[in-house]
C-alpha cells in the first residue's frame, strides 16, 4: 500500500492520505491515548512528538509538537497505517458519528451550517482540517476548527477573510465568525 503525505498551510501538521477509507462516522479528533480504545491511534499519540490526531473520511492528519522533525514521526506513521490495512482492515473508525444527531437548529443556523458544510468544509478538508458549527447568537456564529486548522499560523485569516466573508455575504445576520 502507498500512502501519501500532503504538507498543510500549518508546519506542525501533515496530512496522511493511505488510498482507503478512513472513517464512515464523519469527522473525529484525539488528542490523548485515553479518548480511544483503537490500538492504532494509541500508538500513533504515544510517537514522541504527536499531539493529536484528526480523522476523516479518507484522511487523517496528524500535529505535532513544534520542536520535533516530521522525519522523526512520518515514517511511524506510515509503518502504522501500513501494518493496519495489510491486516484487513477496512476503516480505522467505523460507527456514527455523534455529529449525526439532529438538533433543532433556527433558520439561520441551518443556512450557516449548509453553507459550512458545502462551500467551507471542502476547502478546510484539502488542508488536513475541518470546521464545525457550534453556536449563532446575537449576530455571531462560533466555530470549532480541528486538525490541520487548529493551531495554524494562517487560521485566524482564514476564518476572518474566508469564513466570515462567505457567511456574511450569504447571511445577512451574520456579523462576526469566532473560532473556540
Amino acid at each position: 500500500m502507498f500512502i501519501q503525505t500532503q504538507e498543510t498551510p500549518n508546519p506542525n501538521s501533515l496530512k496522511f492520505i493511505p488510498g482507503n477509507r478512513v472513517s464512515n462516522g464523519g469527522p473525529y479528533e484525539f488528542v490523548y491515548e485515553d479518548q480511544t480504545e483503537i490500538p492504532l491511534l494509541k500508538n500513533i499519540l504515544s510517537i514522541n512528538g504527536v499531539i493529536g490526531i484528526f480523522l476523516s473520511d479518507d484522511f487523517l492528519s496528524i500535529n505535532k509538537t513544534q520542536d520535533e522533525n516530521w522525519e522523526n514521526i512520518k515514517h511511524i506513521v506510515i509503518s502504522y497505517l501500513n501494518e493496519f490495512y495489510d491486516e484487513g482492515n477496512e476503516l480505522i473508525i467505523n460507527k456514527k458519528s455523534e455529529l449525526d444527531d439532529k438538533n433543532d437548529y433556527s433558520e439561520i443556523e441551518n443556512k450557516i451550517i449548509k453553507i459550512l458544510e458545502t462551500k467551507i468544509k471542502p476547502a478546510v478538508a484539502r488542508d488536513g482540517g475541518d470546521i464545525t458549527f457550534k453556536e449563532f447568537k446575537d449576530g455571531k456564529v462560533t466555530v470549532m476548527l480541528k486538525g490541520s486548522c487548529s493551531g495554524c499560523p494562517s487560521s485566524t485569516l482564514t476564518l476572518k477573510q474566508g469564513v466570515q466573508n462567505l457567511l456574511c455575504h450569504y447571511i445577512p445576520e451574520v456579523k462576526e465568525v469566532l473560532a473556540v
